[in-house]
């Protein structure tokens, strides 16, 4: 296949901000309108009421109106314990300590080279959009109201060619297909995300001439009054009705007042693709392209690629804002712009972690409020009086007062009043705020292990094993955000191959102890080879997104296993030991450590360390010679001994066949002996000789070695005697030049400038000088 979506940048920006002719577009702004209506009624109102009630409780405000003003009314507590903000905590330090990392590889028709350049474009990416704080927000959502939303598309802001945004989307504002039912975008009709904008955002955007209209209108043609979502959503002046645009001006277009619909969804349309004819691979031609440059593309396959026509589900685009039609295109993009999170996903059915904890908090918090209540009425259970008898208040005074520590009551007879006994605190109150803390725990799956809050005679070994399993409690709603990363990476890689095309320099900054950058260039021509160098818009990549640990808990284990490693005898650098510790200025160490490690008095240890080294090695190696040798001579004079043994045999044998007398035998035999014996003390010896001869030798080079190491010691402290006499040297002349200066001052007469001090100066500073030389 050919190069995909080589399209320049004037067609990439009139794809994204091409504006209607006609602006107002009653039919289509209705039909837009009656969709958006469908889709609110059947889910997303009843997805509103529960992300508000979830995102109250999370807030700390948990009870209802009504509930509050009957207990005020009745001078009654209503405590607010949130557990659910603290178990959430957890959660949240989870997922930030435990971060996704993506990698491309490649699949079909890529190179390794490429892939590895594609994984440092993407890091490039994360780093301009922060994208680690904003999975983090889409992660927050997702537990809190159970949807997230990301936003991503091509901004061109800071850059003609276009760069890719990444954002964090208010799921409140996203309203889904409702006949969806599968978790990957790519299988929705259709999607609408509903913001309100000011006039300046607008004319951005959009046109001026759009937003000098929709400013100047002063009713909306449809009924958003009635809308549960047209309000100002969490902002920082919290929820506030707003009215449209009935009356509302704002001379500098600051006020959010003009409500956008934001639709993206799927209509079929015959669509020209190239085909490769070998493999039968088929990609869609870019809209914006003229028959010359398919053309082109084609001829440079040489006859491996043609075209076809295909009957397609394309994204079509559609942005309205009352009866205006702001935008109503074919999108640019393969996908939905907006990528979901969902922790616990059922066919459609989005579930988070704070709507199961909704029942055990308010359990909670009324069980403590009753509590509280009841420890009141114990203090101040009331009296019995007589009509009449007090003297000193009244009976509304006593009603007040009647709970205070010293209370003076005046009576006409002492037994005209008296305290009334409360009742008894029931039995297993307690128990039920203590039941209420425990599905809490179990509900979210959160213990006290993995909150630190593990009794103190709890061994650490079973602490670590109740939170490693406790995490592993939450691996769905983990695995689902790795899912989500998933897609969000798919969908870039396609905004790349499709859209970065032009040749850019990117800086990378890697995340190394030195943090060093480094240059990269992408779809640049190589005119040597005729070839792009980095072209990313060729081949197919697999995604691959494992998990990695937060930087600094990732340290702190390195750091542990590099000691344990060198500990047990595996030799662990320096460097590696400071790099994955907690040190401050840890870059600074490591160079002022390799800097000492190369200075010229590092290197002359290290020789002469190499030199012990390699004289107890030759040592060691003479002394296996030896051994070796002596071991031969002994099986020499063994299989010498044996050899006679049975040339006295042989002889014997033939003598008596022979019929000599024994006598003689014996007495040749005796001659061949002493021969034997002889001829192997000659060798003995001669072996000997060469042996002492090597011993000698030895002996003479490890004296050379050692006079050599010894001289350059010598040397090295002879340099540094050399040095300190030259800088007492130089103190003496300073100093005698001080005094002449001094006593010149003093006009002394000339003959007395050669005193016995300057003179014994001299004499000092010069002639050890001269002696040494």
């Amino acid at each position: 296949m050919g190069r995909r979506g080589c399209s320049c940048l004037q067609d990439n920006r009139a794809l994204l901000t091409r504006r209607p002719t006609l602006p107002i577009n009653d039919q289509l702004a209705s039909e837009q309108w009656t969709r958006f209506m469908y889709l609110r009624d059947r889910g997303h109102l009843d997805f509103i009421n529960k992300a508000d009630r979830c995102e109250r409780f999370f807030k700390g405000d948990q009870w209802n109106t009504t509930d509050l003003n009957a207990l005020e009314l009745q001078r009654r507590p209503a405590l607010t314990l949130n557990k659910i903000i603290s178990t959430l905590g957890t959660l949240f330090g989870e997922q930030i300590y435990n971060r996704n990392e993506t990698i491309f590889r490649p699949s079909s028709g890529a190179l390794e080279t490429t892939a590895e350049i594609l994984t440092k474009v993407w890091k490039q990416s994360s780093q301009r959009n922060q994208l680690p704080w904003v999975r983090s927000e889409l992660f927050a959502d997702g537990v809190i109201r159970s949807r997230g939303f990301i936003d991503m598309r091509l901004d061109f802001t800071d850059s003609m060619t276009g760069e890719i945004k990444i954002t964090n989307m208010n799921s409140k504002n996203v309203v889904i297909d409702s006949d969806a039912d599968e978790y990957d975008p790519d299988s929705w009709n259709d999607i609408f995300t509903t913001k309100w904008v000011t006039p300046q955002d607008v004319s951005i955007l959009y046109n001026e001439d759009d937003a000098e209209y929709l400013k100047m209108l002063e009713g909306s043609a449809f009924p958003y009054g009635y809308d549960s979502i047209e309000r100002v959503r969490d902002r920082f002046g919290g929820v506030l009705p707003l009215a449209g645009y009935y009356g509302v001006t704002e001379p500098h277009g600051l006020r959010r007042n003009i409500r956008l619909l934001d639709r993206q969804y799927r209509r079929l349309d015959k669509q020209l693709h190239f085909v490769d004819v070998t493999t039968g691979d088929m990609r869609p031609i870019p809209t914006s392209w003229d028959r010359n440059r398919i053309a082109q593309v084609i001829e440079k396959a040489q006859g491996r690629v043609s075209t076809t026509k295909k009957l397609v589900k394309r994204i079509r685009w559609t942005v309205t804002a009352d009866n205006v039609v702001l935008h109503d295109d074919w999108s640019p993009y393969k996908h939905f712009t907006l990528v979901p999170y969902f922790p616990y996903f059922r066919y459609g059915a989005t579930i988070g972690l704070v709507e199961n904890l909704l029942g055990p908090q308010e359990l909670l918090n009324k069980v403590s409020s009753q509590e509280l209540h009841v420890v009141n009425t114990t203090a101040n259970s009331g009296w019995k009086l007589k009509a009449g008898s007090l003297r000193n208040m009244s009976i509304e005074e006593l009603e007040q007062k009647g709970a205070q520590t010293g209370l003076v009551i005046e009576l006409d007879d002492i037994a005209n009043a008296e305290k009334i006994q409360p009742n008894a605190t029931p039995q297993g109150l307690d128990r039920i705020s203590y039941k209420a803390e425990e599905h809490i725990k179990s509900i979210s799956n959160i213990s006290d292990s993995m909150m630190g809050f593990d009794r103190e005679d709890v061994a650490a070994k079973a602490i670590s094993a109740k939170t490693q399993r406790g995490s592993i409690n939450m691996t769905k709603v983990m695995d689902n955000l790795e899912r989500t990363d998933y897609i969000i990476a798919r969908n870039w890689l396609d905004m790349v191959q499709e859209y970065m095309t032009e040749p850019q320099i990117l800086h990378i900054v890697h995340e190394d102890l030195h943090h060093s950058s480094e240059q990269i260039e992408i779809n640049t021509y190589d005119e040597a080879t005729g070839e792009i160098t980095n072209d990313l818009t060729l081949g197919e990549y697999s995604i691959i997104v494992t998990s990695t640990p937060f930087r600094a808990t990732l340290e702190d284990s390195q750091f542990e296993q590099a000691l344990s490693m060198r500990e047990k005898g595996v030799q662990v650098s320096d460097e590696v030991i400071i790099e994955n510790s907690r040190l401050m200025r840890k870059a600074e160490i490591v160079k002022e450590m390799q800097a000492k490690a190369n200075s010229p008095e590092a290197k002359q240890q290290q020789e002469l360390q190499m030199r012990m080294l390699q004289a107890e090695v030759t040592e060691k190696e003479a002394q296996a010679a030896q051994k070796q040798a002596d071991a031969q001579l002994k099986m020499a004079k063994t299989q010498a001994e044996l050899a006679g043994i049975e040339q006295e045999n042989a002889r014997l044998e033939i003598d008596a066949q022979s019929g000599e007398s024994p006598e003689t035998a014996l007495a040749e035999m005796e001659l061949e002996g002493q021969k034997a014996e002889h001829e192997m003390t000659l060798d003995e010896r001669k072996f000997e000789h060469e042996m002492s001869m090597k011993e000698r030798e030895m002996q003479m080079k490890e004296q050379m070695h050692q006079q050599d190491a010894q001289l350059k010691l010598d040397m090295h402290e002879h340099t540094k005697q050399i040095a300190s006499q030259q800088a007492e040297t130089q103190a003496l002349t300073a100093q005698a030049d001080q005094i002449n200066a001094q006593r010149g001052q003093t006009s002394p007469p000339k003959e007395q400038v050669n005193d016995p001090l300057s003179k014994a100066v001299r004499t000092s500073t010069h002639g050890p000088c001269r002696r040494r030389r």
